[in-house]
């Protein structure tokens, strides 16, 4: 039995779109660096927040867990995920092996609108980086996240799409323990050249990119650690 059908066996199709809705809220708080690794999520507190039961709140924790984002302690609850050094190296070392396989094959499938929704995409990095604050540097991240997930989904295969999904939120908590402040996860004119690769159909030159992209994503980081914040801050509510 998968984890969707072991789900709705005790939630109806409303309290599983509301265990949906929680998890996507939780997702973007982790991914956007709003909660930091090692935070504690507690049933209670975020039943109250979303004004649900904690059978509800469990499940949406379980779908987090088993995206690898939220781990679980018997007799203590839920946690953000803390990735140590080496599980953050085999985040980086997973993306080199995928991400080169995707830039093939989204060379064999991108057409010209896909690549002006990439320059359009590109322009929407740029102002971010433009910006200060916190919500600036979130949104800058979340965008270079949203680059490599296009290009899986250019690439037309859904199970290399949904890994990618994973290892970018992954990534995004190792940036947020290890990441150095302030400093870009992604080079400014890294995906500029990669696209511009891909439009040449220069496969070998465009994975070339990547894999140096990815390298320089990983000699960014370090050991400083993110601030905490509350839960009810982390979510905006």
């Amino acid at each position: 039995m998968n984890a969707k059908s072991s789900l709705r066996r005790h939630l109806d199709p409303n309290q599983e779109d509301r265990a949906r809705a929680i998890r996507d809220a939780l997702r973007d708080a982790i991914v956007d660096r709003r909660l930091a690794p090692g935070t504690k999520l507690s049933e209670a507190e975020v039943g109250t927040l979303f004004d649900v039961s904690r059978t509800v709140v469990r499940d949406a924790l379980q779908m987090l867990a088993f995206e690898g984002l939220v781990r679980t302690e018997r007799n203590r609850g839920a946690f953000v995920s803390n990735p140590s050094t080496e599980e953050a190296r085999q985040v980086f070392a997973s993306r080199r092996l995928i991400e080169s396989g995707i830039i093939t094959a989204a060379a064999e499938r991108i057409t010209p609108d896909e690549i002006a929704a990439f320059r359009e995409h590109l322009k929407e990095e740029a102002r971010y980086r433009a910006e200060r604050g916190a919500s600036a540097r979130r949104a800058e991240i979340k965008a270079s996240g949203d680059f490599h997930l296009m290009l899986a989904k250019v690439a037309g295969n859904q199970v290399l799409e949904k890994f990618m999904g994973e290892l970018v939120a992954r990534s995004s908590l190792v940036i947020a323990l290890y990441g150095r402040t302030g400093i870009s996860s992604c080079g400014h004119d890294e995906h500029d050249e990669i696209l511009n690769a891909l439009e040449r159909s220069d496969v070998a030159e465009a994975t070339r990119l990547m894999l140096h992209h990815i390298d320089h994503i990983e000699a960014d980081l370090d050991l400083s650690v993110a601030e905490t914040r509350t839960l009810k801050d982390a979510l905006e509510l």
